[in-house]
């Protein structure tokens, strides 16, 4: 148990280090469950940029869509690149699902709503081109961690977003959050005044738009997480709940706010079972859905 907390502490704190952790990170995850096709456009700017990795053709096996994952990294809105990320998509790909990383404009280029806006039109660049990579365009997931939560908090809730960027919201088929703000005012000090607009800082609160309609959601988080309060996903679990909403809470009493995301790499799946909840959610979902067509 000694050694496993100091790994957790050890690759948790590498996290929050930098890019060279990330780096350390990604080569140990394997790239062999997955092939990758790099920085496509889809928007204008120089951070309007996605990663596709689609699972690992294999020889004699039929290809067949698979869902398709959007994953939102976190950064507190104001840092991180999709590149550090490959470890995410290691799993996920692993996994079976189909994966699709987007960088997205940063304040203090943009402050809110930019960083949505953005994330609404790489979910229509993967419906568009899902195809193209064995993915299904009518069962997207979106997922992500800190602020990536938040960001797909909202365009999973706040259906606006999406039907701007011509995306029917019956095609996101779950939500998957990963120590996310969804409840975070006020805001009294610090850059965060500046990303969030007081005029508008109503609607950047994810728990604003919990509606009967809210796709299926998985909500991770670590009990002892001092960048994100718990209470943020204890809260929104709550308002899906009273709106009818199939939810699945996970706290993780001894991990921080790092860890949630670090468990997601190959090698350190031992930290916490965040991958295997997020696929176990997936895939429920996915064999429920093929039991009722099968009818």
């Amino acid at each position: 148990m000694r050694t496993c907390t100091y790994s957790v502490t050890f690759f948790a704190c590498l996290l929050l280090a930098g890019c060279s952790a990330f780096s350390l990170i990604n080569a140990a995850s394997p790239s062999s469950s997955y092939e990758q096709e790099k920085d496509i456009a889809y928007g204008e700017g120089d951070r309007q940029y996605l990663d596709v990795y689609k699972p690992a053709s294999k020889n004699g096996i039929e290809k067949i869509s698979t869902p398709l994952v959007v994953f939102f990294y976190g950064g507190g809105w104001n840092r991180g690149q999709k590149d550090s990320y490959r470890f995410v998509a290691a799993s996920l790909t692993r996994a079976g699902f189909t994966t699709v990383i987007p960088d997205y404009r940063l304040y203090p280029e943009v402050s809110f709503p930019g960083f949505i806006d953005d994330g609404a039109a790489a979910i229509a660049w993967a419906v568009e081109h899902a195809q193209e990579y064995d993915g299904d365009p009518e069962r997207i997931y979106l997922m992500g961690h800190s602020a990536g939560a938040q960001i797909a908090a909202l365009l999973a809730l706040d259906h606006h977003y999406l039907a701007a960027s011509g995306v029917p919201s019956a095609n996101i088929a779950g939500f998957i959050g990963l120590s996310g703000p969804y409840d975070f005012l006020p805001l009294d000090e610090g850059y965060l005044t500046q990303v969030f607009a007081e005029s508008s800082r109503a609607q950047s609160q994810a728990i604003n738009f919990v509606t009967e309609s809210a796709p299926r959601t998985l909500l991770i988080h670590g009990g002892d997480d001092d960048v994100v309060e718990v209470g943020n996903s204890l809260r929104l679990a709550d308002e899906l709940r009273a709106a009818g909403v199939p939810v699945q809470l996970k706290i993780y009493e001894d991990l921080g706010h790092a860890s949630i995301a670090v468990a997601l790499a190959p090698p350190l799946d031992f930290i916490a079972s965040t991958i295997d909840d997020v696929v176990s959610f997936i895939n429920d979902y996915e064999n429920a859905s093929a039991a009722r067509q099968a009818r």
